[in-house]
């Protein structure tokens, strides 16, 4: 299972101004750079679903023009939710009580399915009155063409041409031009792992498609070549390291799931992913804490306070 979230917020977190340059240049151009403060993440709990949510990317900064300071609030959606448009205005009160500061929030929404275009505001309305219009930032990947970022000098179009529109047969292309995109960029290795990982995960090539990539490569210039092939040869090196360990991983989430199915009963689908999101290291603790089990409500404490 890919971990959206967590990659998208490794993105976002390393390169937030550049981000915000791509989509927002306005807001570059009226920010202070060296103003930007990550504020912690909130966590709510939703009394009507039952559940806590956690606020994504939470951004203080202040302006060039103005002696004021304001807050950017991004939020990454991997799947198309209903009434997500009244949850990002009760993210955007809750911030706004808090803080009592100007908010501008932004919904990024990565998924492939389904193509219509998602909604942009919240509105309610009654008695023929328009009592409340909240309206928030939409990108909307799947809505987006990879064409028109290809020549963006911007490390987050490298990485994003990866989930926007393409043709199916364009896949080898748009792999290669993104690396192509990142390898000019004079990042640092660090940097350069990063970006080209989330590449590679939502860009993985079959055997056919990798030989199209191939033969593409051998076409343009001998230098991008060499530090294409460079990228190439870390992911393959990586992907060894992380075959290893992820098998481990795996070994670890079935005897936790086996143990638990036997202490507390059958697992919700929302449990079991949850077990299989965790590192090796809270498998561990949780192989120990498990022993101690007796009712599912344990494992859901054990979540809370872990």
């Amino acid at each position: 299972m890919i971990d959206h979230d967590r990659l998208f917020k490794q993105l976002l977190g390393n390169f937030f101004p550049e981000f915000i340059e791509l989509f927002f240049p306005q807001i570059s151009a009226d920010w202070q750079p060296n103003s930007l403060r990550f504020l912690p993440q909130e966590v709510f709990t939703d009394v009507t679903e039952g559940e806590k949510k956690i606020i994504d990317l939470i951004v203080q900064a202040s302006f060039k023009s103005q002696d004021a300071l304001f807050i950017i609030h991004t939020e990454h959606q991997s799947y198309s939710q209903a009434n997500f448009n009244e949850r990002m205005f009760t993210y955007f009160a809750r911030l706004r009580e808090k803080y009592a500061l100007p908010i501008y929030p932004i919904v990024i929404y990565s998924f492939d399915t389904p193509n219509k275009p998602e909604p942009n505001s919240y509105r309610i309305e009654l008695f023929g009155k328009t009592v409340l219009e909240f309206n928030y930032e939409v990108i909307q990947l799947n809505q987006l063409h990879w064409q028109e970022f290809v020549n963006r000098r911007n490390p987050v179009a490298s990485a994003l041409m990866a989930k926007m529109q393409m043709d199916k047969v364009e896949r080898p292309r748009v792999k290669l031009l993104s690396l192509q995109l990142l390898a000019s960029l004079g990042l640092n290795p660090a940097q350069v792992q990063l970006i080209s990982g989330f590449i590679d995960t939502y860009l993985k090539l079959n055997a056919q498609e990798t030989a199209l990539f191939v033969e593409q490569l051998a076409t343009i210039e001998p230098r991008q070549q060499e530090e294409v092939m460079q990228i190439v040869t870390s992911w393959m090196e990586q992907g060894i390291e992380q075959g290893i360990e992820q098998g481990k991983k795996q070994e670890a989430v079935a005897l936790v799931s086996r143990q638990l199915s036997r202490r507390v009963g059958i697992l919700t689908p929302q449990l079991q992913e949850r077990i299989q999101n965790l590192s090796t290291t809270e498998l561990e603790d949780l192989g120990e804490a498990l022993l101690d089990f007796t009712s599912v409500r344990d494992l859901e404490v054990w979540f809370e306070n872990n």
